[in-house]
């Protein structure tokens, strides 16, 4: 039974959700979420029971003390309200939490039921994927949805995605089912720099949503976090020259495939965003592009992580259908690698 005693009354609620493991390379998408609860002051409405969808040998709990008292933190899925304010204000459901283990269909059906007592209007799914992309690039973020009319109206892709899958491919075909409109954002992450956290692939994340629900976020300090990020992988790089010559390779791959758009869309989106923030006033960390610049489309400059060749188990952007440019392969160990997809 779903009881939503305290919760107000919401304003043209956007559901967004993001589950740390497979569809999080990263953590770039469940970090996203976790922004956002902690710029928007989040509080936490209800929580899914982890009896029904954990195996607790796989994520275990973890005990702490509190006052002196042995407390138990257990593996669970989170929601949490936001109220955003402004000309046009409109509240966001946060879902944060850990990829199910067991009981998917029910896990969705109980998303969903939360989705339709609080007049949800649109679901947005946020993951992250390992992709041939250079680190000193934009990150590639493309939208998919299952629903033609939603592809065609908010210029998105419509998924034709076949092959294994993740909750993030769950429960956005439970809401397409539902009759809800879904959306999921995928971020690629270079795929010789996986290492948790990369708050360029975060920012890349939120500022494709900001776009996608015409809601301004406050970035805090997520932006001066992406730029020192950049620095540390170049730095890194620079020390090995076999990572530094395939990065290279890789800007030559990206620089060229997006040689069109550079003139284009992508300079109109990024000027858009560097217009709006600047006529809103200075947000929190108020920067509007991936490398921290107050100016539209400019070349950013600076990131940090382990720059290294092996790949973590996370779908890749080849698997995960993430096609625009810069997107490919990677992947290994116990997640999928280039032979088994996971899907938007």
């Amino acid at each position: 039974m779903i009881e939503l005693e305290g919760v107000p009354e919401l304003v043209d609620p956007v559901m967004v959700a993001a589950f740390e493991g497979w569809n999080d390379a990263g953590d770039a998408a469940s970090t996203a979420v976790a922004h956002l609860e902690k710029e928007f002051k989040g509080e936490v409405f209800a929580a899914l029971d982890a009896e029904d969808y954990y195996d607790f040998q796989v994520n275990r709990p973890t005990v702490f003390l509190e006052n002196g008292a042995r407390k138990i933190t257990w593996p669970t899925t989170r929601l949490s309200v936001v109220r955003v304010g402004g000309d046009k204000p409109r509240d966001l459901v946060l879902v944060r939490g850990i990829e199910p283990s067991m009981r998917w269909r029910s896990f969705c059906n109980e998303l969903l039921g939360f989705a339709h007592e609080l007049g949800v209007e649109l679901v947005v799914v946020l993951g992250a994927l390992l992709g041939d992309t250079p680190h000193t690039r934009p990150v590639p973020v493309s939208g998919v949805t299952s629903d033609t009319d939603l592809a065609r109206t908010m210029n998105l892709e419509e998924t034709r995605y076949e092959g294994p899958t993740g909750i993030v491919g769950i429960l956005q075909e439970a809401c397409t089912h539902a009759g809800v409109p879904a959306v999921s954002l995928w971020a690629a992450v270079p795929h010789y720099v996986s290492q948790p956290p990369n708050p360029k692939a975060t920012l890349a994340l939120l500022n494709r949503l900001e776009d996608l629900i015409d809601l301004r976020i406050p970035l805090g300090e997520l932006a001066e976090d992406a730029r020192a990020w950049q620095l540390g992988v170049d730095q890194l790089a620079a020390e090995d020259s076999e990572v530094a010559e395939y990065v290279q390779s890789l800007e030559e791959a990206r620089d060229t495939a997006e040689l069109p758009e550079a003139s284009g869309e992508a300079i109109a989106r990024e000027f858009e965003r560097y217009l709006r923030r600047r006529d809103g006033g200075p947000a929190a960390g108020g920067h509007a592009t991936e490398s921290g610049e107050t100016s539209p489309y400019l070349r950013d400059t600076g990131p940090g992580g382990r720059a290294r060749p092996p790949r973590s188990p996370k779908p890749s952007a080849e698997d995960e259908g993430g096609s625009g440019p810069g997107s490919g392969s990677g992947g290994s160990g116990s997640g999928p690698g280039p032979e088994e997809p996971p899907e938007d």
